[in-house]
């Protein structure tokens, strides 16, 4: 009961690096899907390549990197610090492209109206297109965000400690009865991941009604 416990205790800090992660990819994202889109190739080529590497690179390795290597020069992270960053980085390169499939979802005569009718850059964008284009990046939004709560247990190599280094630990001191430690915590990791798939239904299921209307 006490492995429970802990690993119940342990929720707060998965979601910290869930949403921290989210977050740092998601602004991330937004800077490198705008330089992916320019037309001047010292913009879009970096942002390309920094895409690629965010995404082809294993999410570990992007934490030791992080972890270990900065850790030997001036920039110290602790294990939290790491996890989410390296967790962010690699959700910036997914991001990106699921915002550049939202932005290319919306019909390119949006687009031109915006600017037959005068409207600046920003007005077009967040007016406009943006509205357009996040209906259809939300259900690739919500299905990576509750992809990344569970891969958030990637961290737990460097030490975070989340569920899995929680169920670990304890799994280690009772080797019997340590597989039922994971095993709860696979079952908090799918009624964690429940409401935010409920919620992000029904976001869903609203934009479409407002955008039918």
């Amino acid at each position: 009961m006490s492995g429970f416990l802990a690993v119940l205790a342990a929720i707060p800090i998965t979601l910290l690096v869930t949403v921290g992660a989210f977050i740092v990819g998601f602004i991330l994202a937004l800077g490198l899907v705008l330089m992916r889109r320019s037309k001047h190739r010292w913009l879009s080529f970096p942002a390309r390549a920094f895409i690629d590497l965010a995404r082809g690179i294993p999410p570990i390795v992007w934490l030791f990197f992080l972890f270990f290597g900065l850790s030997m020069g001036a920039i110290k992270l602790d294990a939290l610090q790491a996890g989410i960053l390296g967790l962010g980085v690699v959700s910036s390169g997914y991001l990106a492209e699921i915002f550049r499939g939202g932005l290319l979802a919306v019909h390119r005569g949006q687009y031109e109206a915006g600017e037959a009718l005068g409207l600046s850059a920003w007005t077009r964008y967040s007016k406009i297109i943006a509205p357009q284009a996040f209906k259809a990046m939300l259900p690739a939004m919500a299905t990576y965000f509750i992809g990344l709560v569970k891969d958030s247990s990637i961290a737990s190599v460097i030490g975070v400690k989340e569920m899995v280094f929680t169920a670990n630990q304890y799994a280690r001191q009772d080797a019997e009865t340590g597989i039922y430690t994971f095993f709860l915590a696979a079952v908090i990791y799918i009624a964690v991941s429940i409401p935010f798939a409920v919620v992000a239904r029904r976001m869903e299921s609203k934009l479409q009604e407002s955008g039918a209307r």
